[in-house]
């Protein structure tokens, strides 16, 4: 095995960015928010180790009861995502979603299924994702506990806010925090830090304000990304 990790929907990289922390060489592929189409994408079959990615979650995710819209422009690319692995032939490969997205199907590997929330292996929020990883062996996934901050923040997104001072108006078990709208903007330097990167992550792009806002909410929060990584890395030797 050669360590070698397509990444698929890489998006900004956070998931990446753990699995390079981990050991893993990984080559991004295409991507719209770099121009790319994955539709057109056809990667070369015996090359790579594993595949990884993360598919938009906009057509699955809840917010999309509060703008239905939001679940319309972007349609449903697991198959795609099925599809590139199926051509890869990977010994293994891994997809991130919410936990309401369709589980995927490749033929020849058994897949298994790990629910992970970010405080619970070290972040510092309370997102919760949902990973299915496929092997010919049927090999499952399991993560290391870590110890996590007291009180979790609110699952960053787009528009996360910072709650007013003992004011914390939903429970945890519907996403914490405070309501939507509810609270003052959080800043770029507080979304990365929350999402486990450096102060610095924002200022190392061309993106404006806005766009970082959604690529950093669409992002694998790092401590998770770091846990997942290890588990593979501890399940496919």
């Amino acid at each position: 095995m050669n360590n070698l990790v397509l990444s698929l929907f890489p998006g900004i990289g956070l998931l990446d960015r753990a699995f390079e922390e981990t050991g893993f060489c990984v080559v991004r592929g295409p991507d719209v928010l770099w121009g790319g189409d994955v539709k057109l994408f056809h990667p070369p079959a015996g090359v790579f180790d594993g595949v990884i990615g993360g598919p938009p979650c906009q057509c699955f995710s809840r917010l999309k009861t509060l703008n239905p819209l939001a679940g319309l422009r972007t349609p449903n690319l697991i198959p795609d995502f099925c599809r590139c692995v199926g051509e890869a032939q990977p010994m293994w490969w891994l997809m991130e979603n919410v936990v309401e997205a369709s589980a995927p199907m490749v033929d020849g590997y058994v897949v298994s299924v790990l629910d992970v929330w970010d405080c619970d292996v070290g972040g510092m929020t309370l997102r919760r994702r949902r990973f299915w990883f496929g092997s010919h062996c049927g090999r499952e996934l399991s993560v290391e506990r870590l110890p996590g901050v007291l009180f979790p923040a609110r699952a960053v997104t787009r528009n996360v806010r910072i709650p007013k001072a003992r004011h914390f108006a939903r429970a945890a078990m519907h996403g914490g925090g405070v309501l939507p709208g509810d609270g003052e903007m959080a800043t770029i330097e507080h979304v990365c830090e929350l999402q486990g990167l450096p102060g610095s992550f924002p200022r190392q792009g061309p993106f404006r304000i806005e766009a970082l806002r959604l690529m950093l909410g669409n992002g694998v929060p790092l401590a998770m990304g770091r846990a997942i990584a290890r588990a593979v890395q501890r399940a496919k030797v």
